[in-house]
């Protein structure tokens, strides 16, 4: 006879996952929108037509679940971060390119700029309780480091620069456009996300960025 299969069909694993997927984005919003407190596991189920029985399966519960989602949203951009090429750039074009990669991310993802925001309210507990957050901290900086010591060797950045500090500057810029449009727009009549200001803006971040670099 021949030997019967084992383990989990691979149709099974790949609709395990796809629903997984689903209902981390749906929390994901849940979260960004109502806050840690505010969201509700019974609603994330009727978004994704599933039951609050299956995600406390697969999450174990609503703060597992709420850091999954802060998991994911961080993941996404250190990989891309990591994937950046800027090997054949040189140091003054490869900090564009970064700081461009990171005003596009915040820009197109508001959800994570929400969530960030939320989970500051809880005094970023819940990513000091995460060992997947936590080893994502370096990473953050490698890409970062590489540049500034390129640009150190070939004499156009300052010897004193920082990579956590030039990450800050870029972080700040980039999550205060979209986390205070609302209130920057009552107050100046200027909605920083329009298609107009953009190109402008997007340049005047590495424009920033690089006056101090290149400064002696």
């Amino acid at each position: 006879m021949s030997a019967q299969p084992t383990g989990t069909p691979p149709e099974r694993t790949r609709d395990a996952e796809r629903t997984r997927a689903e209902i981390l984005t749906v929390a994901t919003e849940e979260f960004a929108h109502s806050g840690y407190a505010g969201a509700r596991v019974d609603v994330i189920a009727a978004k994704t037509s599933t039951t609050k029985r299956m995600i406390y399966y697969y999450f174990g519960g609503k703060e597992q679940l709420y850091v999954a989602a802060l998991e994911a949203a961080y993941t996404r951009i250190r990989g891309l971060e990591q994937q950046l090429d800027v090997e054949h750039l040189d140091p003054v074009e490869a900090i564009r390119e970064l700081a461009g990669l990171t005003f596009d991310h915040h820009e197109a993802h508001p959800d994570f700029i929400r969530l960030v925001s939320i989970e500051n309210i809880h005094h970023g507990e819940h990513i000091a309780g995460s060992a997947v957050l936590s080893n994502l901290a370096n990473p953050a900086l490698d890409v970062l480091g590489a540049i500034l010591d390129r640009g150190r060797a070939d004499g156009v950045f300052r010897a004193d620069a920082d990579a956590l500090d030039v990450h800050q500057v870029i972080s700040s810029f980039c999550i205060f456009r979209t986390a205070n449009q609302h209130t920057f727009g009552a107050l100046f009549g200027r909605d920083m996300l329009a298609p107009g200001l953009r190109d402008r803006q997007r340049a005047l971040l590495g424009d920033l960025v690089l006056g101090y670099l290149c400064s002696s």
